[in-house]
């Protein structure tokens, strides 16, 4: 039975200047999709999973993030007294256990790879899970929980793969591909934004990983790889035959919140899959195409 994985890393450090101005005082982690941000479901689904410990790589500017996961005593004692139960109620949900936030800092902006290791001294000897808010998942299971399911079969490393469009691999973490079982995908090899013509699939690695402690050792080299930085598709593939590797096709609509695109669809689809929201939307949506 593999090691339970209780602890995820959010790597929250970006600056998010795909969204200026938007982002000139606000983590791009604290933009809304329809009525919550992107962190915010980013944890909701890492807790859906069943994970215990949550663990922040932030940077300079990120302390609203802190703050949105905090006590706010003056409007839940508005809320208190006017009698709001149910915004005290979604309010109160935001609220971990004592303890069970920790936060630390991506001193430099050095790559993904970078974010994780920083993480290091939190995670110990133990598995742990990375989430990344940009990436926003609608599904009727979480996507980690998915993950975890299948890891309690196999154990070793596991990334998230979709595939994509074969003109889009250079956006990516693509693997190359060996013996599949379900959704269940041996990962080979992996190469980091491979051009289309050189790319070994058309898997893509999205932001949602179980890592094996031994990847902390292989970060620690600081081998930049692709744009210069530390890449965490580089020491995932260092680890090829050492444990098991798998990639896991996931259920769900995956939406690229990193640019301003895939975040307007975000907000259109997540609004579409609420009942209070779907009618009202629908026609304002008529309104235009």
């Amino acid at each position: 039975m593999p090691v339970p994985v209780r602890k995820a890393i959010f790597p929250v450090g970006g600056l998010g200047t795909r969204f200026l101005p938007a982002t000139k005082s606000m983590p791009k982690e604290m933009l809304t999709v329809v009525d919550k941000p992107l962190i915010q479901y980013a944890v909701e689904e890492a807790r859906a999973a069943g994970i215990e410990e949550f663990i922040f790589v932030t940077g300079r500017g990120k302390t609203a993030i802190e703050d949105h996961f905090d006590h706010a005593v003056e409007l839940q004692g508005m809320l208190t007294r006017r009698g709001k139960d149910d915004a005290l109620e979604l309010l109160n949900e935001t609220i971990p256990e004592p303890g069970q936030f920790a936060y630390t800092r991506q001193l430099e902006p050095m790559g993904l790879g970078h974010a994780v290791w920083c993480a290091r001294n939190f995670v110990g000897s133990e598995p742990v899970a990375v989430l990344l808010a940009d990436d926003l998942i609608l599904g009727e299971q979480g996507c980690l929980k998915q993950m975890i399911d299948a890891y309690n079969d196999v154990g070793g490393n596991m990334v998230a793969v979709m595939e994509v469009p074969n003109d889009q691999t250079s956006s990516y973490g693509i693997i190359t591909p060996g013996e599949e079982d379900g959704r269940m995908i041996e990962v080979r090899g992996m190469v980091e934004k491979p051009d289309p013509e050189k790319a070994p699939s058309n898997y893509a690695v999205i932001g949602r990983y179980i890592l094996q402690p031994k990847v902390f050792s292989d970060l620690a080299r600081q081998e930049p790889g692709a744009g210069g930085e530390i890449q965490l598709t580089d020491a995932l593939a260092r680890q090829l035959g050492l444990q098991p590797f798998n990639g896991y096709l996931f259920e769900g609509r995956r939406f690229d919140c990193g640019n301003k695109v895939g975040f307007l669809e975000a907000n259109i689809a997540f609004a579409l899959d609420r009942p209070d929201m779907k009618d009202a939307v629908s026609k304002i949506l008529n309104n235009y195409v």
